[in-house]
């Protein structure tokens, strides 16, 4: 089984969107608690620069490793810039400025439920980018469903809701980042080897961040404890690890049909943040679990009505899916 087949296997698309979320849920209380141990506060935006331009370099070496240990070629590539530097800028830079300031004002079940507005802005701008990937009315069910899971969770949380400010505000910038980037990164992957088109747009935009953060800061600012170090070196872990899944699904499948399954990224977060920061967890989270669980079904629902329309209608789909149409 090759790449293609297994990240567009049911089982690998699966598997792939549910680890990079989990991953991705979790970096928020590791992150917050990476605050605390390195004495980071809410006011220190330069200092939180620096240490998500740690994370991302760190992550860009990870995988650099890897792809030498695999025997790819990890030497800057003629033709790759453009769109390397799309990605960095959208996917690590910008979305990373505003949601490590975010985070730092907001609670870790905060900044988790505003991750599933990420969904929105995804499939939004997948609607104008590519013809293939248009809105219709099983969509849009299944993003209803998603976005009351949202509602739900964030509607346990009465003291949550009166919190809404720069925090949020913030957050959803970041987000609305991230959804443009992962739609971007689906075209640029068609161009490009992933891990290498992965670990050089970290490499890029953590530089970015290190320099936006350094220049203020300085760039050793921190005293590392071995705790410290660990949750630096989970995180970047993290970064490596979701992002090759998630772009890896992200290249053989449909946005719209992938993007559903960001909507277990705040349910993860808002689990994980109960369990390690101690924030209060309800029952309001597992009722959001099962309307996640009904527009993921919906969604892919949708992929197997598909497979019964006739052969011409199927090769002229996969003809779509493979070439990257733009309005």
């Amino acid at each position: 089984m090759n790449a293609k087949q297994f990240f567009t296997h049911p089982l690998g698309i699966l598997g792939s969107a549910v680890g990079a979320t989990f991953l991705w849920g979790s970096s928020f209380p590791f992150i917050k608690k990476s605050y605390v141990e390195l004495g980071i506060g809410s006011h220190d935006i330069y200092n939180q620069f620096v240490f998500a331009g740690y994370r991302f370099i760190a992550a860009a070496l990870i995988i650099m490793i890897i792809m030498k240990l695999l025997g790819k070629n990890i030497m800057p590539q003629k033709g790759t810039l453009g769109g390397i530097t799309k990605l960095a800028l959208t996917q690590t830079f910008l979305q990373y400025l505003f949601l490590y300031v975010g985070i730092s004002i907001s609670s870790g079940i905060q900044g988790s439920i505003i991750t599933g507005t990420t969904s929105f802005f995804q499939i939004i701008v997948a609607h104008f980018m590519f013809k293939n990937d248009s809105l219709n009315t099983r969509k849009m069910v299944g993003i209803i469903l998603g976005f009351g899971a949202v509602l739900v969770v964030n509607l346990g949380k009465g003291d949550i809701l009166a919190d809404f400010g720069w925090g949020a505000l913030l957050l959803l910038i970041a987000m609305l980042w991230g959804g443009l980037g992962n739609v971007l990164s689906k075209g640029v992957a068609q161009k490009m080897e992933l891990m290498y088109m992965t670990s050089y747009q970290m490499l890029l935009g953590g530089f970015g961040l290190l320099v936006v953060g350094g220049v203020q800061a300085g760039f050793a600012p921190f005293t590392f404890t071995p705790k410290a170090i660990g949750m630096l070196a989970y995180l970047s872990f993290v970064s490596a690890a979701g992002f090759i899944l998630w772009n890896s699904v992200m290249k053989y499948n449909k946005v719209g049909k992938v993007s559903m399954y960001l909507f277990l990224m705040p349910i993860f977060g808002v689990m994980l943040s109960a369990l390690l920061l101690h924030e209060q967890l309800r029952y309001t989270a597992f009722i959001a679990l099962a309307l996640v669980a009904a527009g993921i079904v919906i969604v892919n629902r949708e992929a197997k009505q598909k497979q019964k329309e006739s052969p011409r209608s199927q090769t002229q789909m996969k003809e779509s899916v493979s070439t990257l149409d733009i309005k």
